[in-house]
């Protein structure tokens, strides 16, 4: 089953671009730094260290079936770039040789030049280095040494961890917060409750309408 068949059928209608959390009714949004910290001091580091990692551990079992999925964006005369998101972040080589590619045309703005190259492979979660990806993630707007696309700000991209074992998206945006959403409501209703302190206030009431007992479904 390829990426776009599962999303048609377990996520009818969501295109696999930012924000998750406004494009599907069940899910959740998390702040992951530190507001008003510098972005590489000690506390704000260890905070995003451990919110991303709790929170993959939450929601991913090492033997779950994962498509990890990297949409590298550009112009579209632009040849697929180069990224080591699969190379220096799964484990095994026989895994990672079971790498697909597609071209994806006006998943940003159907007006604009842009095109999206999607690079996407199934594996278990425990196939993936989890945790330095993820903080190479809360990297990737600053210049950084593990940036994932080096020198090349003219690009950019955005990586989706999606759990076809127990139907949800984990999407790490940037430094600033975590999108979770899945399938069904039960799936999250527990990560909703333990991890209530970390939920974005901005977004608190509307997901408490929903994770609440009486919410939406």
């Amino acid at each position: 089953m390829t990426i776009r068949d599962y999303l048609l059928e377990h996520f009818p209608g969501l295109s696999l671009e930012p924000p998750l959390y406004y494009s599907w009714p069940t899910g959740l949004r998390f702040e992951i730094a530190k507001p008003g910290s510098e972005h590489l001091d000690t506390d704000n580091l260890e905070q995003m260290d451990e919110r991303t990692t709790s929170l993959f551990n939450a929601v991913f079992e090492q033997d779950d079936e994962v498509v990890l999925v990297t949409n590298v964006f550009g112009l579209n005369d632009s040849p697929p770039p180069k990224t080591n998101v699969f190379l220096k972040y799964i484990k095994d080589k026989d895994v990672r040789m079971k790498l697909q590619y597609e071209r994806v045309d006006g998943l940003i703005d159907d007006e604009d030049e842009t095109v999206t190259h999607r690079f996407s492979l199934q594996c278990k979660a425990g196939d993936i280095r989890y945790r330095p990806l993820l903080m190479a993630i809360c990297h990737e707007d600053f210049n950084h040494s593990t940036r994932i696309l080096k020198n090349r700000w003219d690009i950019g991209l955005d990586i989706y961890f999606v759990n076809i074992t127990k139907h949800l998206i984990y999407h790490l945006y940037d430094d600033r917060g975590c999108d979770i959403i899945s399938a069904e409501k039960d799936t999250l209703l527990p990560l909703y409750h333990s991890a209530s302190p970390w939920i974005l206030e901005y977004d608190r009431e509307q997901i408490d309408g929903v994770f609440l007992e009486g919410g939406t479904t």
